[in-house]
């Protein structure tokens, strides 16, 4: 039983979701997680661009906020608020029309807000948590609170909370007059990814954080692992940071993918790498 979650990550990989639940405003997820038991385990998703999950499936309950925490609106001149489950893409298309910015680069995170906001997705040169100002967060019990980004340890591609256990519901973020912006700078922009970046097929984006100073593709590529696979599963020979689920890879095999990838930059380079993607579940 349960909600298979190949379904629902960029992947099209992972076991089932033991329970399956799509909330359909804050109030509701606040009522839900309240009544639900200590024990269970919650887990939060968006668009499941940046998530591996094992092929045993995910104990617990996957809260769901793609397409129903879903509100983007101007608050005033400068700032904008947006719901966790609203796609990056869209922030960045919303901020062009109401000549804000620089917002373009959200057009690069191929996620939801929410997965942007717990990991400083970037992309472009841009950063989420540059221009994040209030956040409104709610804990395993239900209880909703506002917080200010003042709280937070931001880093690169990592965020600390200042209490664990809490999950975005929405922020509020700055930006800059930006007059005469155009959808077409957001264009050029994806045509560009589109000629270095595996478009179109199945992979989770960025698997490995880039090291400071260097390139995570760069190394793996040194390494001559392009091209290499397990199963249905393979680095992209186009950009070594991708790896590519060519139809019937199994979680498993993707993550030995990664361990082989990060075993043998290590030997080859001396570069111990991380991953950006999350892995969650149990394996089969």
């Amino acid at each position: 039983g349960g909600e298979p979650m190949a379904r629902h990550t960029s992947w099209h990989a992972g076991g089932p979701a033991e329970l399956w639940f799509e909330p359909q405003s804050a109030a509701e997820l606040a009522a839900f997680l309240g009544e639900l038991p200590e024990r269970v385990p919650v887990t939060f998703v968006g668009l499941g661009s940046n998530l591996l999950v094992r092929d045993g499936g995910i104990r617990g309950v996957v809260v769901s906020l793609h397409g129903t925490l879903n509100a983007l609106e101007r608050v005033d001149a400068l700032h904008v608020r947006a719901e966790a489950g609203v796609p990056c893409a869209r922030i960045a298309r919303q901020c062009v029309k109401w000549e804000l910015g620089p917002a373009e680069f959200f057009a690069g995170i191929p996620g939801t807000f929410g997965g942007a906001l717990a990991m400083n997705a970037g992309a472009w040169g841009g950063e989420t948590w540059r221009h994040v100002r209030e956040l409104e967060v709610i804990d395993r019990r239900g209880v909703r609170a506002h917080r200010s980004a003042r709280e937070y340890r931001v880093g690169y591609r990592s965020v600390t909370p200042p209490v664990a256990g809490e999950w975005f519901l929405a922020a509020t973020l700055e930006f800059e007059p930006k007059p005469g912006a155009e959808l077409d700078d957001i264009r050029v922009l994806l045509e560009k990814r589109r000629d270095t970046q595996p478009i179109g097929e199945w992979s989770c984006g960025s698997v490995f954080v880039n090291p400071p100073g260097d390139h995570a593709a760069r190394l793996i590529e040194a390494s001559g692992l392009k091209g290499f696979g397990i199963g249905d599963a393979s680095v992209s020979t186009r950009h070594a940071n991708f790896i590519i689920n060519h139809g019937a890879a199994r979680a498993a095999e993707i993550e030995a993918v990664i361990e082989h990838v990060r075993t043998t930059v290590e030997r080859l380079q001396g570069v111990r790498l991380h991953t950006e993607v999350r892995i969650v579940g149990e394996p089969a």
